[in-house]
C-alpha cells in the first residue's frame, strides 16, 4: 500500500526541484560534447603550433652528405658567397677588397640581439641579420629595431631545419612564414636567404645544390660566408677575432650569431674586431651594399643597385600578424600549462605528504590499545534504506542489516516508487525488525527524509539499497556516538565486485581516494562527506541541518557540510565496513561520478557563505572548503595537465627527462597506494594495475570532472541517474 509519512522535524519542506529516478538516456548533452571536442581540438592545435615553432617537428642537420659535386657548376664552387640562380642562371659574387659585411644568424634573441645592436651602434656599423621566423614572430620589437637602426634583414627559415630532409612544400612554407613574420614587424620583405647548416661556396654539393636553384626560382639571393667566426663554439674572444679576420686585404662576409646561447664572447669580440679592422682601412657594409659594389665592379659602365627589400602588401602584413598571434597564443598557452603543471605537482606533493603524515597519525591513534570513544553505545538504531528498483540486491542488503550483532536494530526500507519487485521482496522476507514503506517516486533525499520520519530511534544509519553490511558493522559504526560532540560517522566503503578491471580501479580509488582522504579530513576536522553507502547520524544533528536536502545531487555531502557548520564533529570509523557494488561499465561509472562531482560542486557553492561566517561555520569555511576546493576540485582538474605535458614532452621535448618525471609521479602514487592499502589492511595485488590506470581510468575521471565543472558554470540541472545493479556486492562481503 501507499503510506503517507507524517510531518516531522526532519521531513524536508516542499521541494522546489523534485527529481525523478528514471534513468537518463545519456548523461552528456551532445552540444556539450561538441564544445568539449572543439576545445580539445583547439588545445591540440595550439600545442602543435608550439611544437612546430619550437623546431620539434623539424629535422636537424646531423645527417652526413655524400659530398659529391658533379651537378654543381664550377663557377659556384670556386665563386663567392653571394649566389644568384634566378631564371635558371648560376652567378656568384664576392665583396670588393677591404670590404666586410657582418652577418648574424639564429636571432632574434630577447637578450643578446640587443647587446649586439648596441655594439654595432657604438661603432657606427650596419650589418645583416638572418632571422629565424619563429624567433621573429616571438620578438617582433627586435626585428623592428634591427630595421629601424639601418640594418638589413634576411631569411634563415622559420624553424632552422635541415632543408635537404624536407619536401618542397615544407621548404616553401619555411621561407614564406619567415617572410610573413618580417612583414608583420617591419612592413617589408627581403630577398636574402641563408640556409641553416650552410657554410662556404666550396662546400655546396649535389644534395643541397637544388636548394639554391629552388631559392633562385623563388626570387631569393643565397648568402653564404667567407669567414666563420665560430663564435658558437665559444673559443674565447681572441680566437673569435682571429677566426673572423680576412686574409690580407680580401673582402669577406663574416658569420656571427646573435642567438643560440651565451653570446658574451661574440659581443666582446665585436668591440675588439670592428675597431681593429677599421684601423686596417676596412669598410663595413650590409650584404646588399656589398653586392651593389661587387656588381658595379663587374659592370663599371652601368648604374647598378642591388635591391634586396621591397614593401609588403597589406595582405602579407595581415597574414604575418595572424602568424605572430598564433605563435603568441601557443607560447602563452604552453607557458600557462607549465605554471599549472608546477601547481598540480606542488598540490600533489602537499596532498601526499599530508596523507602520509596525518592519515598515519589517525591510524596509530585509533589502533592504540587504550583508545576508546567512551562507554559502549547500545542505544537502539534505526537503519534507513532508500530503494528504487533494487530487486537484485535488496534481499541480501536487508538480511545483512537486520541480522547484525547489535542489541536492537530497526530497518526501514523506503521503496521510492519502484517499478520492479523491490518492495515485495523486502516485505516478503518476513523479518520482524524490518518495515517497508511505499511512497510515490520523489528522489533519494525525499526517501531518506521519509525513512527518518518513520524511524523509531535517535541513532540513524543510512544505507544504499545495494550495500551489504558485515555482522558487526552497525555496532562498530555507532560507537563514536559515545562522544557527545560527534554528529555523524562515516564508515569504510568496500567494492564488492572486483572481477573486472574497471571495478579493480574503483577499488583502488575507494581505498586511496576516499578512505585515506577521510583519515586526513577527520584529523583536520573538516570531513566533507559521510557516504550514502554507510553513514550514521544523530537525529538531533539531522534536525538542526534541516534533514536531507534535494538542492544538490550530493545530498550526503550537503548534509555533512551542514553538520560541520553547526559545530558537530564528523568522524571516520575504519572498522565499520560496507560492501557496495561498483559500476562495472564505463557508461555507468561516468553517470555515477558525474553526479558525485557535480553534486559536490553544488554543495560547495551552497555553503560558500561559511567563508565569511564566524564560529564553527567559519572554521569549516576557511579550512574545509579551501582544502576540498584544492584537493577535491582544483587538483583533479589540473591533473590532466601532468599527463598532457608528459605526452607533449615524450613527443617533442627530452624523452629521458620526461620519462624520469613521469616515473617519479608514478612512484609517488604507488607509495601513497601502498600506505593506503596497508592502513586498510588490503591485499597489495590490485596495485599492479595502477600504471594501466594512468592511461585509461584517470582520463575518464578527468573528463567527468571537467564536464561537471562546465555543467556547474552553465547552471544546468541534472536528473537523478539510477545505475543498473547485478547484486555483485555479495562477492566481496563473502570473501571478507
Amino acid at each position: 500500500m501507499i503510506v503517507t509519512p507524517p510531518r516531522s522535524d526532519t521531513t524536508q519542506q516542499p521541494r522546489r526541484h523534485a527529481r525523478t529516478a528514471t534513468p537518463a538516456r545519456r548523461i552528456v548533452p551532445r552540444p556539450r560534447l561538441l564544445v568539449a571536442a572543439t576545445l580539445l581540438l583547439l588545445l591540440v592545435s595550439v600545442l602543435m603550433v608550439r611544437a612546430y615553432a619550437g623546431s620539434a617537428l623539424s629535422p636537424d642537420g646531423l645527417h652526413e652528405s655524400s659530398g659529391e659535386q658533379d651537378a654543381v657548376p664550377t663557377e659556384i664552387v670556386e665563386g663567392g658567397p653571394i649566389i644568384n640562380t634566378a631564371q635558371g642562371g648560376a652567378q656568384s659574387y664576392r665583396l670588393p677588397d677591404k670590404t666586410i659585411a657582418l652577418t648574424f644568424d639564429d636571432g632574434p634573441d630577447p637578450w643578446w640581439t640587443g647587446k649586439v645592436l648596441a655594439s654595432l651602434a657604438k661603432h657606427d656599423v650596419d650589418a645583416t641579420f638572418f632571422v629565424v621566423g619563429s624567433g621573429a614572430a616571438r620578438h617582433p620589437d627586435l626585428v623592428r629595431q634591427i630595421a629601424a637602426e639601418g640594418h638589413e634583414l634576411g631569411v634563415h627559415t622559420f624553424t632552422h631545419p635541415d632543408l635537404t630532409q624536407m619536401p618542397e612544400w615544407q621548404r616553401r612554407a619555411e621561407y614564406s612564414q619567415t617572410q610573413m613574420a618580417i612583414a608583420s614587424a617591419t612592413g617589408v620583405k627581403t630577398s636574402l636567404i641563408r640556409f641553416p647548416y650552410s657554410s662556404k661556396a666550396y662546400a655546396i654539393d649535389d644534395e643541397n645544390w637544388p636548394l639554391y636553384r629552388e631559392a633562385g626560382e623563388l626570387g631569393y639571393l643565397s648568402v653564404l660566408n667567407d669567414t666563420d667566426s665560430q663564435d658558437w663554439a665559444k673559443p674565447g674572444v681572441a680566437q673569435i677575432v682571429e677566426n673572423s679576420t680576412p686574409e690580407g686585404t680580401k673582402g669577406a662576409i663574416i658569420l656571427f650569431h646573435d642567438a643560440g646561447g651565451d653570446r658574451a664572447q661574440t659581443v666582446a669580440a665585436l668591440d675588439r674586431f670592428i675597431p681593429a679592422m677599421k684601423e686596417r682601412g676596412y669598410r663595413f657594409v650590409t650584404v646588399s651594399e656589398g653586392l651593389t659594389q661587387a656588381m658595379e665592379k663587374a659592370a663599371p659602365a652601368g648604374n647598378v643597385t642591388a635591391r634586396t627589400e621591397q614593401p609588403a602588401t597589406d595582405g602579407e602584413v595581415w597574414r604575418g600578424s595572424a602568424l605572430v598571434w598564433a605563435i603568441r597564443i601557443a607560447d602563452t598557452t604552453v607557458d600557462g600549462l607549465g605554471v599549472l603543471f608546477v601547481i598540480a605537482g606542488a598540490l600533489t606533493l602537499i596532498r601526499t605528504l599530508l596523507m602520509l603524515v596525518l592519515a598515519g597519525r589517525h591510524a596509530r591513534k585509533r589502533r592504540a590499545k587504550d583508545f576508546r570513544w567512551g562507554p559502549e553505545v547500545t542505544d537502539p538504531v534505526s537503519v534507513i534504506v532508500p530503494a528504487y528498483n533494487e530487486k537484485e540486491g535488496i534481499e541480501a542488503a536487508v538480511r545483512s542489516l537486520a541480522g547484525g550483532d547489535y542489541p536492537e536494530i530497526e530497518v526501514v526500507v523506503v521503496d521510492d516508487g519502484s517499478s520492479d519487485d523491490t518492495a515485495a521482496i523486502a516485505d516478503g522476507l518476513g523479518l520482524p525488525n524490518v518495515r517497508v514503506v511505499r511512497i510515490p517516486n520523489g528522489g533519494k533525499p525525499n526517501a531518506l527524509n521519509t525513512g527518518v520520519a518513520f524511524a523509531s530511534h535517535d541513532l540513524i544509519v543510512m544505507v544504499d539499497g545495494d550495500t551489504i553490511f558485515e555482522p558487526d558493522s552497525i555496532r562498530t559504526l555507532v560507537q563514536p556516538f559515545a562522544d557527545p560532540t560527534v554528529g555523524a560517522v562515516a564508515g569504510n566503503v568496500k567494492v564488492g565486485n572486483r572481477n573486472s578491471l574497471v571495478a579493480r580501479w574503483q577499488h583502488i580509488e575507494y581505498v586511496i581516494g576516499f578512505n585515506l582522504d577521510r583519515r586526513l579530513y577527520e584529523t583536520l576536522r573538516c570531513m566533507p562527506t559521510v557516504p550514502g553507502a554507510i553513514g550514521a547520524f544523530r537525529r538531533q544533528a539531522l534536525r538542526e541541518a534541516g534533514g536531507m536536502s534535494d538542492e544538490t545531487l550530493a545530498e550526503d555531502t550537503d548534509v555533512t557540510m551542514a553538520f560541520l557548520r553547526n559545530g558537530w564533529h564528523v568522524v571516520y570509523e575504519e572498522n565499520a565496513r560496507a560492501w557496495t557494488e561498483a559500476p562495472s561499465k564505463l557508461s555507468q561509472l561516468w553517470k555515477q561520478r558525474y553526479r558525485w562531482s557535480y553534486g559536490t560542486m553544488q554543495a560547495m557553492w551552497k555553503h560558500r557563505k561559511a567563508l565569511v561566517e564566524s564560529g564553527s561555520s567559519g572554521r569549516f569555511g576557511r579550512v574545509g572548503l579551501p582544502i576540498l576546493a584544492l584537493f577535491g576540485v582544483t587538483l583533479p582538474l589540473l591533473a590532466p595537465v601532468i599527463d598532457l605535458l608528459t605526452l607533449y614532452g615524450l613527443l617533442f621535448l627530452g624523452r629521458t627527462e620526461t620519462l624520469i618525471g613521469w616515473v617519479a609521479m608514478l612512484i609517488m602514487q604507488l607509495l601513497t597506494a601502498v600506505v593506503a592499502f596497508k592502513l586498510d589492511r588490503e591485499s597489495m595485488k590490485p596495485l599492479w594495475t595502477i600504471p594501466l590506470q594512468q592511461f585509461a581510468y584517470r582520463q575518464l575521471m578527468y573528463l567527468v570532472l571537467i564536464q561537471s565543472a562546465v555543467t556547474a558554470l552553465t547552471g544546468a540541472r541534472l536528473r537523478w541517474h539510477k545505475l543498473q545493479r547485478t547484486g555483485d556486492a555479495l562477492v566481496g562481503s563473502a570473501k571478507s
